[in-house]
């Protein structure tokens, strides 16, 4: 009787061993309900991205904006106030909106020609790049205040990678990529390029490679984000193309490219890097917005006064929202809660405030002279790639 037990007893426990040995269910061992409940099998893992060392976790592979939903901020900006800061290009500040009154509440002097305020990959600070003035103004959302200037050459648009280790600092002029530490902005190395004008980018699912604009040269670089070199380099099969805006599909498996000569986007394989397809969308497509359920993304045609509507499930343009008026909407971003997209009026020193569901002019706000890549701030995500706010 001793030796029954005993044998039963070492059976159960060849049997555990080999069931917590398999790590997943269904691995030839069956075990009874009780032995479920107490060693249940593990979660199906959603994030399946092997992504770039050191950047946070994929939440979930099918959607790269699943960080990004309605008024899912961050512990680090819940406390900031909500507000609209836009550069004025010709203007030499930055206008700051309350978008609840749609109210100016402050004007900021900064560098000559602020063409971006850009979200730091930490969420902490808004960096202000003034591309002739070849400085960075760091703008404390919490507070509103600007702080001490920073020296950085031809900062036309900045980003970071996913990993928040580097800046990278897209000098047009100087036709260069320039990864800089993301807090002094100390030049770590310099990547030049032999096209003009490298402008916008975004970044794959899993951040190891990322898609630059070239808007002077018609052409799109493919940039190792690990190596920190270019790997990839094509010519737009348009004459006279001069592609904007760049931002990936929520499935990861395209990138779109506004671009505002061919009046339209190029849908490219960004795995593949082969040639693009054209969608025409309007007369001076510039920039791109994700909608905050992942389903649509804005794209205004600046030539035209208009903003697209595309839906990815759909896979084409579903409305065409027309300010009244006209206009030259440029670039911006959605507001936290997901119900209003903000622009910049390119052309005619005032911004838009639009309804996302019904394409409505909720607010015209005059602002200073040449708007341009502006910030809704704070807003969904867990760190910034940079631009006027790529959240991931």
């Amino acid at each position: 009787m001793h030796l029954k037990r005993t044998t039963r007893t070492l059976i159960a426990a060849a049997a555990l061993a080999a069931l917590a040995s398999c790590g997943a269910p269904g691995g030839g061992h069956p075990a009874d309900e009780t032995t479920k409940a107490a060693h249940p099998a593990p979660a199906k893992k959603q994030n399946t991205v092997p992504g770039l060392p050191g950047m946070p976790p994929v939440l979930d592979p099918k959607d790269v904006y699943a960080a990004d939903r309605p008024n899912k901020l961050s512990p680090v900006v819940k406390d900031f106030p909500s507000r609209v800061y836009v550069p004025n290009t010709e203007s030499d500040t930055v206008t700051v909106i309350d978008p609840k009154t749609y109210k100016v509440i402050e004007t900021i002097p900064v560098g000559r020609q602020p063409q971006h305020v850009v979200p730091s990959w930490d969420l902490k600070t808004l960096w202000v790049n003034n591309d002739r003035g070849n400085t960075l103004t760091p703008i404390d959302p919490r507070t509103g205040k600007a702080g001490k200037t920073v020296d950085v050459h031809d900062p036309y648009n900045l980003y970071f990678t996913p990993d928040g280790k580097y800046a990278v600092v897209m000098a047009s002029l100087d036709r260069e990529l320039v990864f800089r530490d993301p807090h002094t902005m100390k030049r770590m190395k310099t990547v030049p390029v032999s096209c003009y004008g490298v402008n916008h980018a975004d970044f794959s699912t899993d951040g190891r490679y990322f898609i630059v604009s070239c808007e002077f040269s018609g052409e799109l670089l493919k940039v190792d984000t690990a190596k920190m070199q270019v790997v990839g380099q094509q010519k737009l099969p348009f004459r006279g193309a001069m592609p904007q805006d760049v931002k990936i599909s929520p499935d990861g498996k395209r990138f779109y490219i506004a671009d505002m000569m061919a009046d339209g986007m190029w849908v490219l394989d960004g795995d593949k890097f082969t040639t693009p397809t054209l969608l025409p969308t309007g007369k001076g497509a510039h920039g791109l917005y994700v909608s905050r359920d992942s389903r649509e993304m804005y794209v205004s045609n600046r030539g035209e006064g208009t903003i697209s509507v595309f839906d990815f499930r759909q896979n084409k343009l579903t409305k065409k929202w027309r300010l009244p008026q006209g206009g030259s909407p440029d670039m911006g971003g959605v507001s936290a809660d997901g119900k209003v997209l903000w622009l910049s009026g390119r052309y005619d020193a005032e911004v838009y405030a639009i309804d996302t569901r019904t394409g409505e002019q909720l607010a015209r706000i005059k602002v200073g002279s040449g708007p341009h890549g502006l910030a809704v701030y704070p807003q969904p995500g867990r760190y910034s790639l940079g631009h006027t706010g790529i959240f991931r």
